[in-house]
């Protein structure tokens, strides 16, 4: 479809021979036909003069019904109030994804998202842009879920079992390495209160995991435990879904109670906390501060007793910095707060960790895999894991899918994976006895130091036996000056 000029008539003189408009244009006929949103773009009267395919599928219209005709006789069940286009045209100001559900002219019932922009030339308002994109089956399932919960919770509240009960405890926080050590140590002492605690810690290191176990330790075990991922949803869906909503406060909304309400008495985990927009960040602060939930469209309050974990995939104080996070927000969930080490800062727990898995494959695959070869846990030790503990799982999994015997053999692991530990191990030309042995002297030496030479207290701090302890030294050739 060829792009229609952006003004026609009068507005020519605005634009004038602009350039920077005409390349405008020239761009917009290239990129717009790739993109699944609808476009639609009106003049300073309210004329269109541009309209995509995508919009006119979801108007259930024809692209040659609507250009170069005024928006409000195409649009009868428009006002000059109600139109968002001219709305904008009018205040100057923009309309950013707003909810809206309509049956089009088709009769088909449609939810989209739209964002609604006016467009300057000159320092003047010329037109308005709206970029709407169909989140139909997105709200579908997210009420089918949310339907299916209520339901569910109802049906088992005699039973006092939560909507989701987390399979995994304290004791599936796998390794030895002191940073695993401290992170169990801490999660048994975070379940004995209901504190908010924020988790954060890199894509893959097991925040979910730790999340659950909390939960699992906790006296809230044996009521509910919902997940919710901040990102995945549009920001009004996500607050129906959290927050609930009542018959009739926006177009087909029903009576239906939120996350928060269902989870009265439990625990809920907003993951990808930075994600949920900051006047959601305000009102779930409210839910954390006075323990009431507000429906949509209602005007009574109902108090909830619910624990909130929130988890981010990056630091929580740069988060703030980039007001990702409101800074009130975070203090109020930063009551205890948990880092997840890398799997590179535990390097370690590797060999552990694989056998884990290993069993784990064996039991689901219904495989009896007993190793992993040499020269394979040596391509694991030179990998830098940028997937952290997930990618070291799925690279398992993978291998005992295509293997022809009892051992994981180095060709059993990706490419990408042996050629990265092969680069990294041509930097280092360290062998893998080597790297345990600096590693570990490394930790030892730091503790002896932060003891002033305590052999004894060191031992404690270690959990080993002072007698083991004094043959690391002898072996590492450690130099204690012992007080």
């Amino acid at each position: 479809m060829a792009l229609p000029p952006f003004w026609r008539g009068e507005e020519k003189k605005i634009v004038g021979e602009n350039h920077d408009i005409k390349g405008l244009s020239e761009s917009l006929e290239i990129i717009i036909p790739y993109i699944d949103e609808g476009f639609h773009m009106v003049n300073r009267k309210g004329i269109t003069v541009y309209y995509n395919e995508k919009a006119a599928e979801l108007d259930g219209l024809e692209i040659e019904e609507v250009i170069d005709r005024d928006i409000l006789d195409v649009f009868p069940s428009l006002t000059r109030e109600t139109s968002t286009l001219l709305t904008v045209m009018k205040t100057g100001k923009p309309i950013l994804s707003k909810l809206q559900t309509f049956t089009n002219f088709k009769g088909h019932k449609i939810t989209t998202l739209n964002s609604t922009i006016p467009v300057k030339i000159d320092g003047e308002i010329a037109g308005a842009l709206e970029v709407s994109k169909d989140v139909t089956k997105v709200k579908e399932l997210s009420e089918k879920i949310l339907d299916l919960q209520s339901r569910l919770y109802t049906a088992q509240t005699e039973r006092t079992i939560g909507i989701h009960d987390p399979p995994f405890t304290v004791n599936d926080i796998i390794g030895e390495h002191p940073s695993i050590r401290s992170l169990r140590e801490v999660i048994l002492q975070t379940a004995k209160t209901s504190s908010s605690v924020l988790v954060y810690g890199s894509t893959g290191t097991g925040k979910e995991l730790v999340v659950q176990a909390i939960h699992n330790a906790s006296k809230r075990r044996h009521k509910p435990f919902i997940a919710q991922n901040c990102a995945a949803l549009p920001a009004n869906l996500l607050e129906s879904i959290l927050f609930g909503t009542v018959k009739g406060s926006f177009t087909d909304a029903e009576d239906r109670p939120g996350l928060f309400q269902l989870c009265d008495g439990g625990t809920i985990f907003l993951d990808e906390i930075h994600s949920m927009p900051p006047q959601l960040q305000a009102k779930l602060l409210r839910v954390l501060e006075e323990g009431i939930v507000t429906r949509i469209g209602d005007t009574t309050s109902v108090k909830v007793d619910v624990r909130v974990m929130a988890a981010l995939n990056i630091n929580p104080w740069e988060a703030v910095k980039k007001n990702y996070l409101r800074q009130d927000l975070f203090y109020r969930l930063n009551v205890v707060a948990i880092r997840v080490p890398d799997l590179k800062e535990r390097m370690s727990d590797i060999p552990i960790l694989s056998s884990h898995f290993i069993k784990k494959y064996n039991k689901k695959l219904n495989m009896n895999v007993k190793k992993i070869a040499p020269k394979t846990q040596e391509i694991f030790m030179n990998f830098s894991w940028p997937g952290n503990v997930r990618e070291l799982e799925n690279t398992i999994e993978r291998a005992m899918n295509i293997i022809d015997g009892d051992t994981i053999l180095p060709r059993h692991i990706p490419v990408h994976i042996r050629n990265a530990a092969r680069e990294n191990s041509d930097l280092n030309h360290v062998p893998l006895r080597k790297i345990l042995e600096d590693k570990e002297k490394e930790i030892i030496e730091k503790v002896i130091i932060s003891v002033d030479g305590n052999i004894s207290e060191a031992a404690r701090i270690l959990d080993l036996p002072r007698q083991t302890l004094q043959y690391k030294l002898k072996k590492l050739n450690i130099q204690v000056a012992e007080k």
